[in-house]
């Protein structure tokens, strides 16, 4: 149960980095260089779901995992940094 629940933090780990990196650097562009306003709307919108699955399984994985408070500070703060996600990889496979 444990590893499973970190897997799938580490998977969404990397699946939210992802969509965060596609809304700023193709859905922006196509927004404003473009005039595509959709793009964001639909980027957007699939980011914010992943990022609320993010948060959910975050504190799955922390109460079965029973992490330090820190651990999931340093995960949640690396979500709202760009590239943060990709850094925090070795740390999450570190409990796997």
């Amino acid at each position: 149960m444990i590893k499973e629940s970190v897997k799938k933090f580490g998977l969404i780990n990397s699946i939210e980095g992802y969509s965060y990196l596609i809304l700023v650097f193709v859905a922006m562009p196509l927004k404003y260089l473009l005039g595509i306003n959709e793009a964001v709307k639909v980027a957007g919108m699939i980011h914010g779901i992943l990022f609320v699955l993010f948060c959910i399984l975050l504190l799955q994985a922390w109460y079965t995992t029973k992490w330090a408070f820190k651990e999931n500070i340093i995960f949640f703060i690396a979500s709202l940094i760009p590239f943060g996600t990709l850094f925090t990889k070795n740390r999450i496979k570190s409990y796997e």
